[in-house]
């Protein structure tokens, strides 16, 4: 079973720079995309194939939005806010139960899950807030962007504690039900200091702020959900999934690790390879990210 974990930085554009043709290429069993940033209606005709679309788009126009791509249609699906479309139509379904403080962020578009029908696993995806810097790191004049006394930061905060309750129930969900797991997406965090290039300079950057990477090294064990993609590929640099589009980042491979295939112990055991599926070059790029791929004998 072959499942990939994409951000596409908007479908509309990535269909443009060759989605449709990187689907049919490919030809993954299930795919997650986060950041899809389109209503329903304004998504190209055909840019999915014959998949079959789970889709949460979320109440910020041209925002977020995540879905599950799947050859079969899923026995479940499930969203934060109970609004979901399955191959373009409005579905009735039931809103998850919430774990403390995760109300705040159900309507945007930030979470779905299927429960596969041709196998005995939920597959989710996740676009976790990017987050900003705490206030004492803010220098004016040094930031891309104006100071916001710590807001953004605040909120990615609150979202890291609501979130990973909500996940420990996500997982045991599944448990109780004899499925595995699976949690994909973009998690604007890199772990360790082999999951960016220019770690040591970025130590008071968000996405690798001590307690960003404290929190998601804290969602991982033996017992619970397991780094795909790192225990194949062990303390070595990358592979990254995302460059910046500024100057010759891509060209130079200087990267983050921030896309994310989180398992349960057993279905971790049975993957056999996984990989960054990168575009050759910086002018063929689909999106300033590169698909997650995990090959599973599941």
């Amino acid at each position: 079973m072959r499942i990939a974990s994409y951000n596409v930085n908007g479908i509309r554009a990535a269909q443009r720079r060759g989605f449709e043709q990187w689907l049919a290429t490919r030809n993954p069993d299930v795919v997650a995309l986060q950041e899809v940033r389109a209503q329903h209606a304004d998504i190209p005709d055909g840019v999915y194939a014959d998949y079959h679309v789970a889709y949460e788009e979320g109440g910020i126009k041209g925002r977020n939005g995540v879905a599950v791509l799947t050859r079969h249609a899923p026995s479940a699906v499930r969203t934060w806010s109970g609004d979901v479309r399955l191959n373009g139509e409005l579905v009735p379904t039931e809103p998850m139960t919430l774990a403390r403080g995760m109300r705040e962020f159900a309507h945007e578009g930030r979470y779905v899950e299927v429960d596969l029908a041709d196998a005995p696993l939920t597959v989710a995806s996740l676009y976790l807030p990017k987050g900003g810097l705490p206030v004492h790191l803010q220098k004016p004049g040094r930031m891309r962007e104006a100071p916001d006394g710590g807001v953004k930061y605040e909120r990615k905060m609150r979202f890291l504690d609501s979130f990973a309750r909500q996940l420990s129930r996500s997982r045991r969900a599944a448990s109780a039900n004899g499925r595995e797991f699976l949690l994909m997406g973009d998690f604007n965090i890199g772990h360790t200091r082999y999951d960016l290039t220019n770690w040591r300079t970025s130590k008071n950057s968000e996405g690798f702020l001590p307690e960003e990477r404290e929190w998601i090294g804290s969602q991982m064990s033996p017992r619970t959900l397991v780094d795909v993609v790192r225990t194949l590929h062990p303390e070595t640099d990358g592979p990254y999934s995302w460059w910046s589009w500024m100057g010759q980042a891509f060209d130079k491979n200087v990267g983050w690790r921030i896309d994310y295939h989180l398992a349960t112990p057993k279905l971790a055991r049975t993957a056999s390879a996984a990989w960054v599926d990168r575009e050759p070059s910086r002018d063929v790029r689909i999106s300033d990210h590169a698909p997650v791929v995990v090959d599973y004998d599941f």
